[in-house]
């Protein structure tokens, strides 16, 4: 579909009935399989289940860290909350109630203000086939074309290692979309790279829907000049920043993706140039290249960065050098202007599992700061090189699929000013009377493009680094009240039991050996 996209102002397009659901296929469960299994035990009874392919795919798309389990929240929040954000899209969770139970309160607490979608199951209906019998009726039941565009099903840890299989669900039932994705915490590393896993798979199913014949036009209408994509989440005055700095190039900016309608998706698709402002999209990215769409990386962040992409992306649409270089010069003084006039002095460590770690880094590098370290959970590829090559050339530590030891080993390496990360190396800074600021909502949440972004952060870096005579005074408060075991005031000596300790441990060791043999029989 690298031509031009055709639009049908006054119709959807059909799709092609998907499969109908074999009565013969029997879900396959491990005994005793639940969340607390191990993630090699749920691994391999998701491929005895038949899920080896999708598996492979995840596996391609996001390699694995040093780790086996995610370290940050389950991964599937980020499929779940790129579905709510939708509008005219249903979400419906098949896994475990503890999970759903989690996942619906972690994203009402993010603002959903909208239901989640839950099919329950217990040992029965898993291992018989009931719980797809009744994840199809619930689809049925949803699928109200009044209502929806589409009906998103998300496969949890147990139903993907028990094979239940989505691809059966229809593609569609009374014009309303079907889309089952799987999202195992045993397979999807982080919930940055679960955003990916339903944004390539709404994109996939989009494309195949213009490869068919005309698609409704975006609610505003078709673009009058050029458009590029915006790969990732950003704060929302970012996109407008971008379109303005494209506009003297004679391009604007297109959907954010994750997109907020289903529309906007044919529109993404329509525009001749994707930018992977975060590069962990593997997915969506491989269905733009499908769709014959060039990807540039990077974002323009900062005064290097911005120069840097704006020549990037005036080169992918075949700009005339002339007007890259007035887009260049209507806004390099802007943004080294606001990165003069709100510096920041002092060395910080780095850390999160947003996917934007590196920008972030690159910005404050170029506000004054010392960057020691950038720890991102997400994984290398060649979409965050640029950024990457930047950072080290200037003696910064960048670490992919970093752990949680690892950032908090680079925090008491570095002895940082300030330390921006998850919320456990944060309470460790605190810990250690190191000021530190937590990247998601008080980082990350801030414009970062062009001359908006270049003095956002200057603030709340500066102001919490001067605190470090307040974190010093409460280190010195609380000195001698007692850490872990001993934490808190006793009236005598903790009573810490270490033979009860030493009793335990012999039975774990007693317990893995007992482990060792059963494998090598």
């Amino acid at each position: 579909m690298a031509g031009e996209i055709r639009y049908d102002q006054t119709a959807e397009t059909p799709v092609t009935e998907g499969l109908r659901p074999d009565p013969g296929v029997t879900p396959v469960v491990a005994d005793g399989m639940g969340c607390h299994a191990g993630a090699a035990e749920m691994e391999a009874a998701a491929r005895a289940a038949g899920n080896s392919e999708v598996l492979d795919r995840y596996a391609a798309d996001y390699p694995q860290g040093p780790h086996d389990k995610p370290q940050s929240m389950c991964p599937a929040f980020g499929s779940l909350r790129v579905g709510l954000r939708m509008r005219r899209v249903a979400t419906v969770l098949s896994g475990s109630a503890c999970c759903v139970y989690g996942l619906t309160f972690v994203s009402h607490f993010y603002g959903a203000r909208r239901s989640v979608g839950y099919v329950p199951f217990n040992s029965e209906t898993l291992v018989t086939g009931k719980l797809f019998e009744d994840i199809r009726d619930a689809v049925h039941e949803l699928a109200d074309p009044e209502r929806y565009d589409a009906v998103v099903v998300t496969n949890l840890c147990v139903p993907t290692a028990s094979g239940v299989p989505l691809k059966l669900l229809p593609n569609e039932i009374n014009g309303v979309r079907i889309v089952g994705i799987d999202v195992p915490g045993f397979g999807v590393p982080t919930h940055a790279e679960a955003k990916d896993v339903l944004a390539g798979a709404m994109l996939a199913y989009a494309r195949r829907e213009i490869e068919a014949g005309p698609v409704a036009a975006p609610e505003r209408g078709r673009s009058d000049r050029p458009t590029v994509a915006l790969l990732g989440e950003m704060f929302p005055a970012d996109p407008m920043m971008i379109g303005a700095m494209l506009s003297p190039m004679g391009l604007a900016a297109g959907p954010v993706v994750p997109c907020r309608e289903w529309r906007e998706l044919y529109a993404a698709l329509d525009s001749g140039v994707v930018a992977a402002i975060h590069p962990f999209y593997t997915a969506a990215i491989r269905e733009f290249q499908a769709a014959g769409r060039k990807v540039v990386g990077s974002a323009p962040v900062g005064y290097d960065g911005t120069m840097g992409w704006l020549a990037a992306i005036g080169d992918a649409y075949g700009v005339n050098p002339a007007q890259v270089a007035a887009a260049q010069n209507a806004f390099g003084g802007a943004i080294r202007g606001a990165l003069a006039a709100n510096p920041i002095t002092g060395r910080i460590t780095l850390s999160g599992y947003e996917g934007s770690e590196l920008l972030v880094a690159r910005l404050l590098c170029e506000s004054g700061a010392d960057v020691a370290y950038v720890g991102t959970a997400c994984a290398r590829n060649e979409w965050s090189a640029a950024d990457r090559d930047w950072l080290e050339a200037r003696g910064v530590v960048v670490k992919y699929r970093a752990s949680l030891e690892d950032d908090c080993a680079a925090m008491e390496a570095f002895r940082p000013d300030l330390a921006i990360g998850t919320t456990p190396v944060v309470q460790k800074a605190k810990e250690l009377a190191i000021p530190a600021l937590y990247f998601t909502n008080l980082i990350s949440a801030r414009p970062l493009m062009g001359p908006a972004g270049a003095g956002s952060l200057a603030q709340v870096v500066n102001a919490a680094m001067a605190n470090k005579a307040r974190m010093d005074g409460m280190k010195d408060f609380f000195e001698g009240v007692g850490t872990g075991d001993t934490a808190g005031i006793w009236e005598g000596a903790p009573n810490l039991r270490p033979d009860f300790r030493a009793a335990h441990q012999k039975k774990l060791e007693k317990a893995a050996k007992a482990a060792a043999a059963e494998a090598m029989i």
